[in-house]
């Protein structure tokens, strides 16, 4: 980070590499197809790079990016209003909020990879009904692994608020991913329902 900073493109190149399919994930979950997903990543990585030297360092450089990357999605989904709704996304992208490939829920073989491209499916067609401020905090919490209090910086709002979307944005899927009545009510791991539960990788 410093030596991008200072000048250093060798150096901010690398830090964009490092951090792109983390920031494209979000952009992915947020805005819920590939076409858009893929500009706001590409302005919120323009951002990054033009606010570079604003940086201070008092928060980590992954929730500053995130910012900037939330902001960059609900920037698109802004504009997406004036425009015709895409179709579901193509598989090719891996979707996630970690690195490409990666499935909500499947294996990597055989019939769990066929179940968990359609956990994912599931799962993408769920957050695009989500209200923007539901998905969002969702999405930040449950499948990018922010903490609260990281996702109130990102977001500019208290941690109350942030508790009351998260858990309405959670209610609101729950009847879409667990749709059986005689399934009993998915515990929580680490806060997260089990449905929405990914382990966060070094991308995410």
């Amino acid at each position: 980070m410093a030596a991008a900073q200072d000048g250093d493109r060798n150096a901010l190149d690398t830090l964009l590499r490092r951090h792109h399919d983390r920031l494209y994930g979000l952009c992915r979950r947020v805005t819920g197809n590939d076409a858009d997903a893929d500009d706001a990543c590409q302005e919120a990585l323009i951002a990054i790079v033009r606010s570079l030297h604003g940086f201070d360092g008092r928060s980590a450089f992954s929730t500053w990016s995130y910012r900037v990357a939330t902001n960059a999605c609900l920037d698109e989904l802004r504009r997406r209003r004036r425009r015709p709704e895409p179709g579901l996304p193509d598989d090719h992208a891996g979707g996630g909020a970690g690195a490409p490939g990666t499935t909500v829920g499947g294996g990597r073989g055989g019939g769990d990879a066929f179940a968990g491209v359609d956990a994912r499916l599931t799962l993408d067609v769920a957050l695009t009904g989500l209200p923007h401020d539901y998905r969002v905090a969702v999405v930040l919490r449950d499948l990018c692994g922010l903490a609260y209090e990281e996702i109130a910086e990102v977001l500019g709002i208290p941690i109350g608020t942030v508790r009351s979307r998260i858990a309405r944005g959670r209610a609101a899927l729950l009847p879409i991913l667990a749709p059986d009545p005689s399934e009993p009510d998915p515990s929580e791991v680490d806060g997260n329902p089990q449905h929405l539960r990914r382990r966060p990788t070094d991308q995410t």
